[in-house]
């Protein structure tokens, strides 16, 4: 791969500031996500691709492509009138969303360990694995991700699937914010991993769909808690 700002190369030392080397399009995305949520960019906020590709020394476009990346992620939005706009994250939005998963994934639970192969709890133990090696929220938010979906893909191609896929993907930036806000929750969450694990292997039905439910709605709880406080912190400092 050559080296290059250009949306297929890699970005230079100088932007990355000591960071692995990354494609532009990946350095833009990890960026801009992580400005919004840790509020450096505020909802309502314009994102203009001249100036984002000026400060992120790149074409515009890997900017473009990061940002209809953030608005599939639901933390952007396209106006009109005024562009690309940073959307915020809202508790009422996370409340629904956060019903609706406490609502399918528990069905799905019980699917899956009807269909389940032993590569599955393979894969997801390797994941595992990995999150509990991390320190990177980013990183350990789409780990996060994979491990789920390596306990269901046996029940890939269902419609349940898919629509926990939407909801899941439309999480994500709502549980990186509050593994910002709150590091302590990776720790708790890899323990509750670890038991999830160990349902899945012995196929205890039961057990897995009460605690599925009870996971989602204790990180339903901190994400809310996260929001809260950085509303308060963005109130403070206006």
């Amino acid at each position: 791969m050559k080296s290059t700002s250009s949306a297929s190369g890699a970005v230079g030392s100088s932007a990355t500031s000591g960071r692995r080397r990354l494609t532009a399009y990946q350095y833009a995305i990890e960026t801009l996500r992580t400005e919004i949520l840790q509020g450096r960019l505020k909802a309502g906020d314009r994102l203009r691709q001249d100036d984002l590709a000026r400060r992120l020394d790149m074409s515009t476009t890997p900017v473009r492509e990061a940002l209809r990346t953030l608005v599939s992620e639901g933390l952007v939005f396209f106006d009109v009138h005024r562009g690309a706009v940073v959307r915020g994250l809202t508790i009422d939005d996370v409340n629904e969303i956060y019903r609706l998963r406490m609502t399918l994934e528990p069905m799905m639970a019980e699917q899956a360990m009807a269909t389940m192969r032993e590569e599955d709890i393979a894969h997801a133990q390797a994941l595992h694995a990995e999150m509990l090696a991390t320190t990177d929220v980013v990183k350990w938010t789409e780990l996060n991700q994979a491990f789920h979906a390596a306990l269901w893909a046996s029940q890939d191609n269902s419609r349940l699937a898919h629509l926990i896929k939407t909801l899941r993907d439309a999480s994500g930036p709502y549980i990186a914010l509050s593994l910002y806000m709150r590091p302590v929750h990776v720790d708790v969450s890899n323990r509750e991993h670890e038991t999830m694990l160990d349902e899945y292997r012995t196929r205890d039905v039961a057990a897995a769909r009460k605690h599925t439910q009870a996971h989602l709605d204790a990180t339903l709880r901190i994400i809310v808690q996260a929001i809260e406080q950085t509303e308060a912190e963005a109130a403070a400092n206006d």
